[in-house]
């Protein structure tokens, strides 16, 4: 999202951000460290911890002292074991603890890439599957596979059903499905009134995979900004509007036996709400996970490196 609307919508947000106990100013460092502070789901009530159907475990306030750090845009957790992608096409991995901690964080940017500058490297949308990973690239409209050994590029392609997406309107959710096709939304392409536009492909979009167009209707006033099957196949999405009085809120919405077809319109309902004084910040990120039997999210957010934004990771269980 462009910055202009990004630091307008925060303004309301600056009176919540607090110092950090644990952040230490120094001058850059040659190894990165990540400072892991835990936070509540609201502000001066510990105990609260629901908010819709969902029921927070914990909750974390992320700052490092390397450059390169923020921008959180997609995010993948398994074991406790966090893989983050920036929008500049930076891979941060770290290992969350279970208490305020230092702790090791390794950086480094994608090798293959549709370019080499900021706007070539846009990336919005990953998901993980089977040893491989699939980036969509939102200004050019590209989608990357990847090898997870070495996070070296198999395959790439710029659909040709995404070319017409504009730049900063191109996409910014990706699921892969359970029988192996790919579902591509679009941030704010617009196809009708309330709609925007999603590719449902019928194999790997970066291995030339054919598309038909569907339509996505978010909640009024709300873009999406991830998306994720549910291990029951429901379609979990994730959504994002930024007001100059309220800040920037977010809504999780669940379809719960989406139609999966040409001209097919996609929406779902509400089962969380982020707005104050539940902890709010700009939400981009999705990741699923299951635990003990119960479904587990994992909710990041972007801080657009702008100092009164923050990079938040929220665990939540998902009430059945």
């Amino acid at each position: 999202m462009r910055k202009l609307l990004l630091l307008a919508a925060a303004v309301p947000l600056l009176a919540t951000f607090a110092p950090a106990s644990l952040y230490v100013q120094a001058e850059r460092p040659r190894t990165p460290v990540l400072w892991a502070e835990p936070i509540a789901l609201r502000e001066g009530a510990p105990e609260s911890r629901r908010v819709g159907a969902l029921r927070m475990m914990e909750g974390w306030w992320l700052r490092s002292n390397h450059p390169w750090f923020g921008g959180v845009s997609a995010v993948n957790v398994v074991d406790r074991k966090v893989l983050a992608l920036s929008d500049g096409g930076v891979l941060m991995r770290f290992d969350m603890p279970h208490k305020a901690a230092r702790i090791p964080l390794s950086l480094s940017r994608l090798a293959d890439a549709p370019g080499p500058n900021k706007k070539q490297r846009d990336t919005e949308a990953m998901v993980i599957d089977g040893g491989r990973a699939w980036v969509a690239f939102e200004r050019v409209n590209a989608v990357f596979r990847y090898r997870l050994a070495d996070w070296r590029s198999d395959a790439s392609s710029r659909p040709q059903a995404m070319r017409r997406w504009s730049a900063n309107r191109g996409s910014e959710a990706m699921v892969r499905l359970r029988d192996g096709r790919f579902l591509i939304f679009s941030e704010g392409f617009s196809v009708g009134e309330g709609l925007t536009e999603v590719l449902l492909f019928n194999g790997d979009p970066a291995a030339g995979a054919k598309a038909v167009r569907l339509a996505y209707r978010p909640p009024e006033g709300y873009l999406i900004t991830d998306a994720a099957q549910l291990p029951d196949g429901r379609l979990l999405f994730l959504n994002r509007r930024l007001s100059i009085f309220d800040g920037i809120l977010a809504k999780l919405t669940v379809a719960e036996k989406p139609e999966l077809r040409e001209g097919a319109v996609l929406s779902g309902r509400e089962i969380a709400h982020f707005q104050p004084p539940v902890t709010t910040d700009n939400y981009e990120a999705l990741s699923i996970a299951e635990e003990n039997g119960r479904t587990i999210l994992w909710i990041a957010s972007d801080d657009n490196f702008m100092g009164i934004q923050r990079t938040l990771l929220l665990k939540f269980a998902l009430n059945p």
